[in-house]
This record gives C-alpha cells, structure tokens and sequence, in this order.
C-alpha cells in the first residue's frame, strides 16, 4: 500500500497535508511545525519511510509506525486535534482548519479499518 503524505500548508505551530491511499484522498494529517530553529518538535524530513501497524504504549492501541525516520523514534500516526497533541507524530483528521483537525477519533478508526500491510510513506514538501 502506498501512503502519500502530500505537504501543504505551514503555520508557526503546525505542518499540515494531506494523506493519500493508494492514490485516493483519505483524511488530513497535523505534524509539529517544519521550522526546526527552536528544536523539537517539528515535523520530520520528507523521504520514503516504511510503517508498519504496531502496538502503541504509549496510546494502549494498534497505530501506525513510520520507521527509520533519522533523528526522531516512536513516530506514530495517532488521533489528535492541535500541535499540542503531538511531539513528532501525525495527528489524523477529516476537517482541516488552521493548526487544528476534527473528527479525529472517527478517521483514525476509518484509516485503520483501511490500512493493509506492507506500507511505503511518501512524504513531500
């Protein structure tokens, strides 16, 4: 499965894009901010990542993975609603405003039920 991670609008406090499956429009996705001039968080580099669905400790559940992402662990595609929920990961959403999106815990659920083994992320901008 192939998940593109289509980066498109930058704020002081969040990196917000859109999430395509196999070249169909899924949910919006929120990272931290790209400007690394303050430290972490921020959102990580854009490449080719394997992820992989994994028992998540932190969140108790089954999140996806994005893996052997340099400089950053525990990267995870998880709910969420501000950049305040996330220190690295992506937040994942069906409505998008500025630095926040909704009806996160539905899309996620959604995405999951979506989700098949092995997955390649493209993340650009």
């Amino acid at each position: 499965m192939l998940a593109e991670i289509k980066r498109d609008t930058y704020t002081d406090n969040s990196t917000m894009s859109e999430l395509w499956l196999d070249g169909e429009f899924e949910c919006y996705m929120l990272e931290p901010r790209k400007d690394q001039s303050k430290g972490k968080p921020y959102c990580i580099p854009a490449g080719t990542y394997q992820v992989t669905v994994d028992f998540s400790h932190r969140f108790g559940m089954l999140t996806p993975h994005v893996n052997n992402v340099p400089g950053f662990t525990g990267i995870e595609w998880h709910p969420g609603n501000y950049p305040t929920d996330t220190e690295g990961c992506a937040l994942v959403g069906s409505i998008k405003e500025t630095d926040f999106v909704g009806n996160s815990r539905a899309t996620f659920a959604a995405l999951m039920m979506k989700l098949k083994e092995p997955i390649t992320a493209i993340y650009t901008g």
